[in-house]
């Protein structure tokens, strides 16, 4: 799975980390995505991490891919669609 094939991705029900970000208590925070906004990701935990300052590591499909958040920053209906 390349990049652009990531973004199509259903990521609510993925294994989530933060491998980097602008606030350095988020990183290592790790869950299963439960809900998607264009901006944000909502973990199991309840967390909320914004998209486009962290760095993630995601669990798709048995694969793991890391992918800055800025990339993701659409609504996840559009980025599915594209």
């Amino acid at each position: 799975m390349h990049t652009k094939e990531v973004l199509k991705a259903e990521l609510i029900g993925c294994k989530l980390e933060v491998i980097n970000s602008k606030n350095p208590s988020l990183i290592g925070m790790a869950g299963m995505i439960i809900d998607e906004t264009k901006n944000m990701f909502t973990l199991d935990n309840k967390k909320k991490l914004i998209k486009s300052q962290s760095v993630f590591k995601i669990g798709i499909k048995g694969k793991t891919y890391e992918i800055d958040g800025k990339i993701l920053q659409t609504r996840p209906e559009d980025r599915i669609k594209k």
